[in-house]
C-alpha cells in the first residue's frame, strides 16, 4: 500500500475552509476536546485549535488525520508537549 505522506517524518498540513472546516494531517495524538477546544500533538509540535461548537467529524491516528466542524477561532502552536502547566491552558499561557 502506498502512503500519500510519512508522518513520522515531520509531515503536516493544515486546511481552513471559511473558518467552519479544518483538516490537520501529521497528527500523533489527541490531548483533549470539547465544543470551544481541541489540542493535539502533531509532528510540528502541540496545537490548539480553538472556536464555537467544535465537532471532531474524522479521527483516523493510523492516518494522522483528524477533521473538525465548527466556527474556528484561534489556531496555537507550542513545542511544549504538556497541555497544562500550573493549572493553565495552553492557549492562557500563550496568549496572557
Amino acid at each position: 500500500m502506498d502512503e500519500k505522506y510519512n508522518f513520522r517524518s515531520g509531515q503536516h498540513r493544515l486546511v481552513i475552509e471559511n473558518r467552519e472546516h479544518t483538516e490537520i494531517t501529521g497528527v500523533l495524538h489527541v490531548d483533549s476536546f470539547d465544543d470551544e477546544e481541541v489540542i493535539m500533538e502533531t509532528e510540528l509540535g502541540l496545537l490548539a485549535v480553538r472556536g464555537e461548537n467544535l465537532h471532531i467529524k474524522h479521527l483516523n491516528l493510523d492516518q494522522g488525520e483528524i477533521f473538525i466542524d465548527g466556527l474556528l477561532l484561534e489556531l496555537a502552536y507550542a513545542e511544549n508537549k504538556q497541555t497544562r502547566l500550573r493549572g493553565k491552558t495552553l492557549l492562557e499561557r500563550l496568549f496572557k
